[in-house]
């Protein structure tokens, strides 16, 4: 039996109670000369007796029924109150109470809510926290694999490398004729030793690359291009201003010439690499270009040349990326930062 039952019911039970009461106290007041007049009067064509106890008990009714519609309608903003709240939402502070009943029920179930959510916003943050730190954790330990490696390339395949080098050029230098076929042999042995060298210091570059540890991007990338002048027999060119970004955008134009600087070690077979940063018209605009071997871009499988790092590095700071090689003339890439209007005054 639902509460719109239950109303009604109760609703014609008070009216059939009332009017045998009320009834009963006005013929004990007032006594009738004859009884017969009970049956005899009508209205409605229907007798006195039958009429009132029927008005009385309709009325009953239709009071129970309004009133059970009332009360149906307060339980079941209290159920959908309790819907959400178990859903993991927020109960509505539109749900208009009239009633002081109601009142401290909806009140108690709008408390519930907040520290369900409260209790929500504090384990999505404990999950966001160990994920963190989780995630910190790996990151160093790959980090010091990677130094690990690093060193033991450094005292170990590097320095062999560095010592057969030494030795091929000595060998050279000692022959006397070195445009027979076996000198030739061994002049295309050095420059492979050679080759190797440069590509295990771009494999330093990527298992141990610098940091800028809170420097400024110009003194970082004027302190990578000293360090390479004095490895690399390459002439390297550098022209950087002042630019003030971000941290993060400041770390991710530094990785990119990371990596541009060791794809040119690799594969680019050059003599001079020029190293471009400046500020013009709302962009920042770092621009490495070099003399190698360069590549035909049409004929290059996507993600080849070490250019997808460089390519998610870019979107990650909302960069334009512009790549531009000649077969046999060199290679140039662009890489745009707009900025922000903030940054711009920052600056």
């Amino acid at each position: 039996m639902n509460v719109v039952q239950r109303q009604i019911i109760t609703g014609t039970c008070f009216a059939f109670v009332c009017l045998i009461l009320f009834g009963s106290l006005f013929l004990f007041a007032f006594p009738l000369p004859n009884w017969s007049l009970l049956w005899s009067r009508q209205i409605w064509h229907l007798p006195f007796l039958f009429i009132v106890p029927i008005l009385s008990l309709f009325v009953g009714g239709i009071a129970g029924l309004l009133s059970g519609m009332y009360w149906r309608r307060q339980l079941a903003m209290i159920s959908d109150a309790m819907d959400q709240v178990s859903q993991g939402g927020h109960a509505a502070a539109s749900f208009s109470v009239h009633t002081t009943e109601v009142e401290p029920v909806m009140n108690r179930v709008k408390q519930l809510s907040t520290k369900m959510s409260a209790l929500t916003k504090a384990a999505q943050q404990t999950v966001s926290d160990k994920a963190e730190i989780e995630e910190k954790a790996i990151q160093k330990i790959v980090s010091e694999e990677r130094n690990r490696l690093a060193r033991e390339l450094h005292d170990s395949v590097s320095q062999q490398l560095f010592a057969a080098s030494m030795l091929m050029s000595t060998i050279n230098e000692l022959r006397p004729n070195a445009d027979d076929p076996e000198g030739r042999q061994l002049k295309l042995v050095e420059q492979t030793i050679h080759q190797s060298q440069l590509e295990m210091r771009a494999l330093f570059l990527h298992l141990r690359p610098v940091q800028l540890h809170g420097k400024a991007l110009k003194q970082g990338m004027e302190e990578l291009l000293l360090e390479l002048k004095q490895k690399v027999p390459m002439t390297i060119n550098a022209s950087i201003e002042p630019v003030t970004l971000k941290r993060g955008i400041e770390d991710q134009l530094f990785r990119i010439l990371q990596e541009t600087v060791s794809n040119t070690l690799r594969h680019a077979q050059a003599h001079t690499l020029d190293v471009l940063l400046i500020k013009r018209e709302g962009f920042v605009i770092l621009r490495v270009t070099d003399d190698g071997i360069g590549f035909d871009a049409k004929k290059t499988k996507p993600g080849s040349y070490g250019l997808q790092n460089i390519t998610e590095r870019s979107a990650q700071i909302g960069a334009q990326i512009k790549l531009v090689s000649v077969p046999d003339k060199g290679t140039s890439l662009e890489i745009k930062v707009p900025l922000l209007e903030r940054d711009e005054r920052n600056d």
